[in-house]
C-alpha cells in the first residue's frame, strides 16, 4: 500500500467514523465541561421581582427630582425578607442590594447621596430618575426563555445560569470510551524496574491526556506483549467494555513482531489504510471493528503524540460534539530550514513573540522521534509540506501550537 498524505488519511479517517449519537443525564454537579444535547430553557424568571441593585433607599423618583427634599423611613427591606407595605408620597424605605423593591417605589437613593436628619427623616443630596439603581423583574431571563442552545459546553458560565433556571439534572453528549493497548516486549509499567533491553511505556499518558481533553473517557488495557493471544485477549476486553474508539501504541507495521495489524484483522477489523507521508509517525494505522473505530499509532512516543494531536483529537472531538481546537497557526521560522522531501514534516519547536507582535519558531537541532525531552521542551511544530521549497531565517511558515501562547 502506498503512502498517502495527511489529509486524505484525516478525511478517510472522520467520513469512516460510524455515527455517534449518544447522550446520558447528570446532575448539575457532574455535568462541568460536558456538551449539552438539547436546550436549556428557563422553568423561572430572574430576578423574580424588581430588586434594589445598591444599598439606600427606595423611594418614588417624583420626591427626589430636586435636591433638599426630606421624606420620612418607614421600614426596612433587605434580601430575603421585604417591606409588606406600600411606598406613598414622601415615604422611604431603608433597601439593600437584592431585595424587593416595595410597592409604590420606583427608584433607589444611594445611602451615600442622602443625609440622616433627626428621627425617621432622611434629605436627599441627589436627584433621580425613575429606575435609577433598580433591577426589573425578568432582567436576566423570562420563564420559558431559551438561554443555553444545545451544543453548549457547560462551563463555570453555563453551569451557573443553569442552576439559576432551576435545571438540576441536564442532557448531554455521552463521551466516547477510547481504549488503548500498549503492545511490546520491551515496555515496562511506569514505576517498574527495566530489564537490559527493556524501556518504560511512557507513550500512553500523554495519548490518554490527549484523548482525554478532546473529550474521551479513557480504558487503559495495560501492556500487551508481542503474542497474538494477548493481543487477541486485549482486542476482547475492549470489544466488551463496547469502546467506541480503540487505540493501540506500536506493532501496527509488518514486521516480524509487529503483530497488531494481522491479530486485528484475524479479529474482523476491516483496515482501511496504513503508512502516512508524514514525518514523525509514517506506520499509522486506521480500520473498523464493528462500531468500533481502531487507530493504531506508532509505538515511538514523540511520534505516537504526534499522530495522537492529528488524528485521535479530531476524532475524538468530533464524536464527543466538542468544537475542534485550531492549533495551526502562521509564524515566522527563525532558522533557515531545508527543501523537504515526499514526506510532510513537524519539527518541533520553541516560539515567541517578536517586538511586532507576531510568533517565531525557532526549530530545535536535534529531531530524531526518539527524543522526548525535545517534544515536551517545543512550544509548537512546525508544519513541512511534502515537497516543499526551503526557507531562509524570517519567512513565514505554519505551526501547530502544541502550547497556548
Amino acid at each position: 500500500m502506498s503512502l498517502i498524505s495527511v489529509e486524505d488519511a484525516l478525511r478517510r479517517l472522520l467520513q469512516g467514523t460510524p455515527s455517534f449519537d449518544r447522550t446520558e443525564i447528570l446532575h448539575l454537579r457532574d455535568a462541568g465541561d460536558r456538551v449539552l444535547a438539547a436546550p436549556l430553557a428557563a422553568r423561572l424568571t430572574q430576578p423574580p421581582f424588581d430588586n434594589s441593585a445598591m444599598d439606600g433607599y427606595a423611594v418614588r423618583a417624583a420626591d427626589v427630582g430636586a435636591l433638599g427634599n426630606r421624606l420620612r423611613v418607614i421600614g426596612e427591606s433587605s434580601a430575603g425578607r421585604g417591606f409588606a407595605g406600600p411606598v406613598g408620597p414622601g415615604d422611604a424605605v431603608r433597601i439593600f442590594t437584592g431585595a424587593p423593591l416595595p410597592q409604590g417605589a420606583d427608584a433607589v437613593l444611594l445611602q451615600e447621596d442622602a443625609s440622616k436628619l433627626d428621627g425617621d427623616m432622611i434629605e436627599n443630596r441627589f436627584t433621580l430618575t425613575a429606575g435609577r439603581h433598580v433591577r426589573p423583574r425578568g432582567q436576566d431571563f423570562l420563564e420559558g426563555e431559551e438561554v443555553l442552545p444545545a451544543g453548549a459546553i457547560l462551563d463555570a458560565g453555563n453551569l451557573t445560569v443553569a442552576a439559576a433556571m432551576n435545571h438540576d439534572r441536564v442532557a448531554v453528549h455521552a463521551r466516547p470510551l477510547v481504549a488503548i493497548i500498549a503492545t511490546g516486549d520491551e515496555l515496562v509499567p511506569v514505576g517498574g524496574a527495566p530489564g537490559p533491553h527493556q524501556i518504560i511505556a511512557s507513550s500512553i499518558f500523554g495519548v490518554s491526556h490527549i484523548a482525554r481533553q478532546a473529550g474521551a473517557e479513557i480504558l487503559d488495557l495495560g501492556i500487551v506483549a508481542d503474542d497474538r493471544r494477548d493481543i487477541h485477549a486485549a482486542i476482547d476486553r475492549a470489544r466488551a467494555a463496547k469502546a467506541d474508539i480503540i487505540v493501540t501504541l506500536g506493532g501496527a507495521s509488518v514486521g516480524d513482531y509487529d503483530l497488531v495489524q494481522s491479530t486485528m484483522v484475524a479479529a474482523g477489523m476491516e483496515l482501511d489504510f496504513w503508512r502516512i507521508a508524514m514525518r514523525p509517525g509514517k506506520p499509522l494505522m486506521v480500520g473498523s471493528l464493528g462500531v468500533a473505530r481502531v487507530l493504531g499509532l506508532p509505538g515511538n512516543p514523540v511520534s505516537s503524540l504526534v499522530c495522537a494531536l492529528l488524528f485521535l483529537e479530531p476524532l475524538v472531538a468530533g464524536m464527543a460534539r466538542r468544537p475542534l481546537r485550531h492549533r495551526l497557526t502562521p509564524a515566522f521560522t527563525a532558522t533557515d530550514l531545508p527543501a523537504n522531501d515526499h514526506r510532510q514534516d513537524y519539527l518541533r519547536a520553541r516560539l515567541r513573540r517578536r517586538e511586532d507582535g507576531e510568533l517565531e519558531a525557532i526549530c530545535h537541532g536535534k529531531q530524531d522521534s526518539s527524543q522526548m525531552k525535545i517534544f515536551a521542551r517545543s512550544d509548537g511544530l512546525i508544519v513541512r509540506p511534502s515537497h516543499s521549497d526551503a526557507l531562509e531565517a524570517g519567512d513565514r511558515c505554519t505551526v501547530l501550537a502544541l502550547r497556548d501562547m
